[in-house]
């Protein structure tokens, strides 16, 4: 890749972010289409975020991505915000237009294309159980709620986080039954459930235990993790072996990051590419 003066820059504000695979699915996505940009990894400290996000203009950087830990704290230092990131309480995907720092979010609309392709379901009058509240958990909470999901349970260790995103879906998107609920809830709000989904980062080591008590999982769920780096997660593997359809993270990183791609780049991604480098990468873990 030949990086000269006038090659459009982007990246991920991440902490750490030494793990993400976007920046090799997004440098071969710029390679096959032939344009002039580079995406790099940034590892920004949250308390360093607000400066980082504020430089964007003056480094002349067109975007980047937001992961773990900043996708609700970015909100604070953007110029405009999306309706569906406002809506989710996070953002993702930052853009800059005419000195303007613009936040979207591209998370609940990737998981969305990934449940339907990989999963072959969709969402709409179904019940769903969601471990965790933070930024990826807002992100499909929301999306779900948007996209006619019946019922909605949130689990997060932090339970006012829980809480409060089923008040602010609630209330924002009324159709939805939306409730906050504790660990030991979680076995009877499975018996009625079409999908589980891990919405946390817990997964991604493999010494990292399973939230529930797999024995929960009933043969008709569909099991959703979106850690993204192990072709099996834990979680997965227990949901195969009690009869389940069990979905891993990558599709939903893939289609994420192609919205992403079309927002800075106004081209379409070439998702094929992007999921080949991934599998790939994955495979040599």
């Amino acid at each position: 890749m030949k990086v000269e003066g006038g090659t459009k820059i982007v990246g991920v504000f991440g902490y750490p972010v030494k793990h993400s695979a976007s920046p090799a699915m997004h440098n071969a996505a710029f390679k096959a289409l032939g344009l002039d940009y580079i995406y790099l990894p940034f590892e920004v400290r949250p308390e360093r975020l607000g400066e980082a996000v504020r430089g964007l203009t003056a480094l002349n950087i067109s975007g980047v991505n937001v992961t773990i830990p900043h996708k609700e704290a970015a909100c604070s230092y953007l110029d405009e915000i999306s309706k569906e990131a406002k809506l989710m309480g996070a953002v993702n995907t930052i853009i800059v237009k005419s000195e303007r720092i613009i936040g979207y979010n591209t998370d609940g609309q990737g998981f969305i294309t990934s449940l339907k392709e990989d999963g072959r379901e969709e969402v709409r009058s179904k019940n769903l159980v969601i471990l965790g509240g933070g930024g990826a958990g807002r992100a499909v909470a929301t999306q779900a709620a948007l996209e006619g999901a019946k019922r909605i349970s949130i689990m997060d260790k932090i339970v006012e986080r829980a809480e409060k995103l089923s008040s602010d879906i609630r209330r924002n998107i009324p159709s939805c039954q939306v409730e906050a609920v504790f660990e030991d809830e979680i076995k009877f709000r499975l018996k009625e459930a079409h999908f589980l989904i891990n919405a946390t980062p817990v997964g991604m080591k493999l010494n990292d235990p399973i939230l529930i008590d797999p024995d929960w999982l009933q043969p008709k769920l569909l099991v959703f993790d979106l850690v993204y780096n192990l072709g099996e997660t834990k979680l997965m593997k227990a949901a195969r072996e009690r009869g389940c359809r069990a979905v891993g993270g990558l599709g939903m990183l893939v289609h994420q990051g192609a919205i992403s791609f079309k927002l800075w780049t106004g081209k379409e991604a070439p998702v094929k590419v992007m999921r080949k480098v991934l599998e790939e990468q994955f495979q040599k873990q």
